[in-house]
């Protein structure tokens, strides 16, 4: 005890010392992920990317957050939104993908962010992400009780659910049957990493070919466009609803960062991750905005029900057994979205404990099966308890804000390595030119919200458009002069994101613009976790992160002699990661 005290006497000489230290891609690739001892298997190539992808999103945007946001948000338009948001996420991807090829390891958005910004927003980010999963994932895990209730002519979605008198409202419904879900998937991913991926590939495909008979059966069978019409136009809640409902709907996109977390366990990364992560959300994006469209061409959006809603629209065209089928198969695809999550956040967690910002035995890889046991069993254990009483509606704003956070930090990252730590440009310039466009882009999401005139938007979009050229122009002259064979700043990578640095400015912007449009109530949250998470990092995560600097030494070759299973590159890889220590 008084070694933590005084350690705490010293915290801000570690703040000061490890809140912007950074480690290069290399030193993430070898020496901080020798950390788990045991190396993940490389198993997985393009088409089990692609599969987990599709599987990872499918089952959680359309049959949990369609109904609700159709019927209180955007109206028919709620296939507007979509497109609104899978472009947005279309644009975060790019970026991931590009990161994800130069720093190909578990740890996603936190090993890109802790490359480029150092160690706090890296672990700042890390969190958030976490968070989200672990809160969309006990969400799904309660919208499958809700679609098993209508697979099997239960009319009561909440039927399998315990209700508890005295508990508050949407804490007070249990339900074990998500619980039970969570932990056998949870074992399930403990086992192997390549089983659960063809698992997830048998369920996914049987998923794409359900979503092809909801489309088309809803197509020949709905009102056409006089549902999308009636009672009150296309827009009911005008163009502000259309734009709030694509930031609600935005936590139906998060599938894909997990496939940037399988980077150490997919062979060819350089090839397969491009097209693993931009070619799984395209396709699921089309898939959204057909389904969502379809919903509110078989029912007016005003009578579309918030609980299993694809079941009851079928039922309220006379299709009884057809609601049957569309229960059994969104209950799959959300078998399938779990498992990918899951599979997910427990990677995150993972490097995360590669890192020593939280106890360093949930990094451990196991040696016969090549998974983070102790990570996945810790995170299915926390999914299940949350799953057991809290309500979609009280997380599902909660979980967008959380990850436009952390897409919106990608971004930056993304622009800020490319033109300052592996190009020419100044870090001040760069700096500059990301707090102008952050500053010109809260400014027009501001004046959107307070519902000011429309001449205010087209000046602020103007400025940001001109800032970015200008930012483009200022590069590419350096570039020119430093090297006259190379008229555009390059990163050393295998695949890089074209037409840069629109794309990732774009993202920057829209996902400035899709966080205002949440809440106060899901800012007020996202605060008070803020906080927790600060306070964890201060009084625990700079400690334990600079005592493992200062004895990285030994630390690395206490893993190695502890090791059941050295390779003698492995050994080799040391020798070469101590100087740096």
């Amino acid at each position: 005890m008084s070694k933590y005290f005084h350690s705490l006497s010293q915290t801000p000489h570690r703040l000061k010392s490890r809140m912007l230290a950074t480690w290069t891609p290399d030193q993430e690739v070898t020496q901080v992920r020798l950390r788990s001892g045991a190396d993940m298997k490389r198993k997985l190539r393009w088409f089990d990317l692609v599969s987990l992808g599709v599987g990872g999103m499918l089952g959680v945007g359309v049959f949990v957050t369609t109904g609700p946001v159709a019927r209180d948000i955007s109206g028919p338009a709620v296939f507007i939104s979509y497109m609104i948001a899978g472009f947005s996420a279309l644009l975060s991807s790019l970026c991931y993908t590009e990161f994800s090829v130069n720093v190909p390891v578990a740890g996603g958005a936190f090993s890109y962010l802790r490359v480029t910004f150092g160690e706090f927003i890296g672990y700042f980010g890390g969190v958030n992400i976490l968070l989200e999963y672990v809160l969309s994932n006990a969400a799904v895990a309660r919208s499958f009780t809700e679609y098993m209730c209508t697979a099997i002519g239960v009319s009561d979605p909440n039927a399998w659910r315990v209700k508890v008198i005295g508990l508050t409202k949407g804490y007070n419904e249990l339900d074990f049957p998500a619980v039970v879900l969570v932990l056998l998937l949870t074992l399930c991913l403990c086992h192997s990493t390549k089983e659960s991926s063809m698992l997830n590939l048998v369920m996914t495909v049987f998923h794409v070919i359900f979503f092809g008979f909801v489309i088309i059966a809803g197509f020949c069978h709905g009102d056409g466009v006089k549902a999308l019409v009636e009672p009150r136009g296309l827009t009911p809640y005008g163009a502000r609803g259309v734009v709030n409902g694509a930031a609600v709907v935005y936590f139906s996109y998060i599938g894909y960062d997990t496939v940037s977390t399988l980077a150490e366990e997919i062979q060819n990364p350089s090839f397969s991750l491009p097209v693993g992560i931009i070619g799984s959300v395209s396709v699921v994006s089309v898939l959204y905005c057909l389904m969502s469209l379809v919903l509110c061409v078989m029912v007016p959006y005003n009578e579309i029900s918030k609980s299993a809603s694809y079941a009851v629209a079928f039922r309220r065209i006379g299709w009884g057994w057809a609601g049957n089928v569309v229960g059994a198969g969104a209950s799959l695809g959300i078998v399938a979205s779990l498992l990918v999550a899951m599979l997910g956040q427990a990677r995150y967690l993972c490097v995360i404990g590669r890192a020593r910002l939280v106890p360093s035995w949930l990094a451990k890889v196991h040696p016969s099966t090549g998974t983070p046991l102790n990570a996945t069993l810790f995170l299915g254990i926390c999914t299940a308890t949350i799953a057991l009483f809290t309500d979609l509606e009280i997380v599902m704003e909660l979980i967008s804000l959380g990850t436009l956070c952390v897409f919106y930090l990608v971004a930056n990252a993304l622009l800020y390595r490319k033109y300052t730590l592996t190009g020419q440009n100044a870090p001040f310039h760069t700096l500059s030119f990301l707090a102008l466009l952050s500053s010109f882009s809260l400014a027009f999401s501001l004046w959107w919200k307070l519902n000011k005139p429309w001449w205010g938007l087209t000046l602020f979009i103007a400025i940001t458009i001109a800032v970015t050229a200008f930012f483009q122009y200022h590069t590419w002259s350096i570039s020119s002069t430093a090297n006259k064979n190379l008229p555009t700043p390059s990163c050393p990578s295998k695949w890089s994101v074209p037409f840069m640095p629109w794309p990732a400015a774009a993202s920057v912007f829209l996902n400035v613009f899709l966080t205002t449009t949440l809440k106060t109530l899901s800012f007020q949250r996202f605060a008070i976790w803020t906080c927790l998470v600060t306070m964890f990092y201060v009084l625990y995560g700079v400690h334990r992160t600079y005592e493992a600097e200062e004895m990285g030494r030994i630390d690395v070759v206490e893993i190695h002699v502890t090791s059941t299973r050295v390779q003698p590159e492995k050994l080799d890889n040391v020798q070469m990661a101590i100087p740096y220590i």
